[in-house]
Parts: structure tokens; C-alpha cells; sequence
């Protein structure tokens, strides 16, 4: 397990020369007792020999081992204080869902994203030549959705093309932050199959404050008209929403309510501790039931660490048979070895 960013904890706790053996047990009890569930406990120690008992230590006890990384010769360890905040989402057969990461720059520098895009970020695409040949296998393997994220999507020049590709395969949702619909990119809109291609836009707070202050001074505006345009040219339109609290949930539920907008157009998840986020609730491998998810570096567990080398599963993604096994194998292992179900985090 490890994480390309320094997690920020509520705890610090330097295990100095103690281990289970010798005393580290009553200091994690101790830091535990003066916290609440759902802090992050960071435990730091010269003896890295500590972490397979500390790994156990959190099975047993239902605390959930979040990273590792080593700092100036010593390790850090970081665990969630009980169980993750289920969000609310249906058990699907592992497979259903097909993730595509079609590529990572974006017309947005969003603070929370999690898997780090901005207009800075490379492109990495995943090209349309290998979006065709996993299509194509997908059809063979149970798929019933795709979801093309990135990135901003439309950032492609043959994102139709992809699109396309997908759509022939499974209904496929694109999403994006809908303000590139202009121009070209509006004619490439306009050539979809309706009835195949749904739109999931982002949208963070039913007011521009909120939203803006994540991605961008006039941002909220813009993905509103792009709401608008894409529901004119008569696709179906998602709306989603990331939020840090039960309080901003509720108040985006009533704001789609007044809009009319269906349950099942609908999408709203915390923020995830992953990415650029400085804040979110923080996930480990076993809080997510396994959604294939492909970019251009290969297979991974989930879209919410679509980058990240604790949710990577192989750098091959061909055959796609093998992608698809591999994950079920890994979830079938982990599952076991599980003292509690695994949550869903739901991103659509």
C-alpha cells in the first residue's frame, strides 16, 4: 500500500521504539478514546517491522489502514478510525460497469480532483484504436455500462469517435463539466445516438458560490447553460454533485427537486481524500466494491484512484478477459480476508 501524497491526519502519533510487543497498543487505545469515528490516526516509527501487526491490529478491530509512506527513513502509516461512510448505491456483478479514462487534461483545475487533472496535466489518452478493441471485447464479457470520464472528455478531438465505439458496445454516460459545447464540439454532440449516450454533468451546489470556489470563478454558470444546451439537443442529462456534508447534500436534493430532476438522474457523493483533495473522506481498497476501471497505464480497482498504486490491478489491459479476472480474483481474495462488507462509493 502506498499513496503519492502526504494524507493529512487529526492524530500524530510517534511510536518511537514501542511495538505491539512493548507498549504501542495502549498509545493507539489512548489516541482512539480522545477522537471520533471517521478521524485519521497517523502512527510514525523507525521499525517498519511494525507494519504487518498494525495491518492486522486495524482488520481486527474495524479501523481501515489507509496509506504508508516513508518520510526522511522512517514509516508513516495512516488509519481511519472506524468504517467508512457508506454512500448510497446498488450491488452490481463486478464487470457491469466498464470505466474508460479516455484521457487527464482538463479546462478545469478543480481542487478535489481525484485523480489530479488540470490544463497543466498531461494528456495520457487512451487512444481510439484501444477504445475500439476493449469495445469489442466488452461485448463478450457481461458489460452493460460504460462511463467515459477523464480529464474533460471533449478535450479529444475523435472523442465522437470513441463515443461512438463505446455506444455500439453498452449505453455509455460521458462525464464531463459541459462547457465545451461549441463550434465542432457542438456538431460532435449533435452526430450521438441519443438513445446510447447519456450526459453526467458536474454541478456542486444549486448556487454559483460553492461550485465556483472548487473549479473556477464563473464555472457554475457555464455548466448550467451546458445543462441546458445538452438537454435541448434531447439527450438525458445527469446531474452530479460532490459535497463535503450531510447539510450540502440535502440542500442539492432540494434544489433538483424544484428543477424536476428524476431520482435516477441524480448522483451525489462526498468528496474523496484522493487527488489534489486536501479534505474528504479517506478510502482504502477495502471500502470500494470493484468498478474495471481502464487508462492509458492500465487496469485499476475503482474510477476514485483511477492513478493510484494501491487501486492498481495490472498494467496489461489485454486481454480484457484476463482485466476482468484478475479484478474478480482479487475481490473473491480481499473479500475473505474481510471482517465487514466492502461500501460502494458511488460516482454515478
Amino acid at each position: 500500500m502506498g499513496s503519492s501524497m502526504r494524507i493529512p491526519a487529526n492524530v500524530e502519533l510517534d511510536a518511537g521504539t514501542k511495538t505491539f510487543a512493548s507498549g504501542l497498543l495502549p498509545d493507539l487505545i489512548a489516541a482512539l478514546r480522545g477522537g471520533r469515528k471517521g478521524d485519521l490516526v497517523a502512527v510514525i516509527s523507525g521499525d517498519p517491522g511494525i507494519g504487518p501487526d498494525l495491518e492486522a491490529w486495524c482488520r481486527f478491530t474495524r479501523n481501515t489502514l489507509i496509506g504508508r509512506a516513508v518520510e526522511e527513513g522512517r514509516t508513516r502509516w495512516v488509519f481511519r478510525y472506524g468504517e467508512a461512510a457508506e454512500d448510497v448505491g446498488e450491488n452490481r456483478p463486478v464487470g457491469s460497469r466498464l470505466w474508460l479514462y479516455t484521457n487527464f487534461d482538463c479546462n478545469l483545475s478543480c481542487d478535489y480532483c481525484c485523480v489530479r487533472s488540470s490544463p497543466k496535466a498531461r494528456r495520457r489518452a487512451l487512444g481510439l484504436e484501444r477504445v475500439r478493441r476493449i469495445a469489442i471485447e466488452a461485448t463478450q464479457l457481461g458489460v452493460s455500462e460504460i462511463f467515459v470520464t477523464g480529464g474533460e472528455p471533449f478535450m479529444l478531438p475523435d472523442i465522437g469517435e470513441i463515443l461512438a465505439a463505446c455506444a455500439a458496445a453498452a449505453p455509455t454516460t460521458v462525464l464531463t463539466n459541459g462547457m465545451l459545447f461549441a463550434g465542432s464540439r457542438l456538431e460532435t454532440l449533435r452526430s450521438l445516438p441519443r438513445e446510447r449516450v447519456a450526459f453526467q454533468i458536474s454541478l456542486d451546489s444549486p448556487t454559483p458560490e460553492r461550485h465556483d470556489r472548487h473549479r473556477g470563478k464563473g464555472t457554475w454558470a457555464r455548466a448550467w447553460n451546458g445543462i441546458q444546451r445538452v438537454r435541448a439537443e434531447g439527450f438525458r442529462v445527469r446531474l452530479a454533485a460532490a459535497v463535503s456534508t450531510d447539510a450540502e447534500a440535502r440542500e442539492f436534493q432540494s434544489f433538483l427537486d424544484v428543477h424536476d430532476v428524476s431520482e435516477e438522474n441524480r448522483v451525489i457523493r462526498r468528496i474523496a481524500l484522493r487527488g489534489t483533495a486536501t479534505e474528504g473522506i479517506a478510502l482504502a481498497r477495502a471500502d470500494l466494491v470493484p468498478e474495471v476501471t481502464i487508462t492509458a497505464e492500465g487496469v485499476f480497482w475503482h474510477p476514485v484512484g483511477a492513478e493510484d498504486s494501491d487501486l492498481l490491478v495490472s498494467r496489461d489491459i489485454f486481454p480484457l478477459a484476463q482485466s476482468f479476472a484478475d479484478v474478480r480474483r482479487a475481490f473473491d481474495r480481499e473479500s475473505e480476508h474481510q471482517r465487514r462488507l466492502a461500501r460502494i462509493f458511488n460516482c454515478a
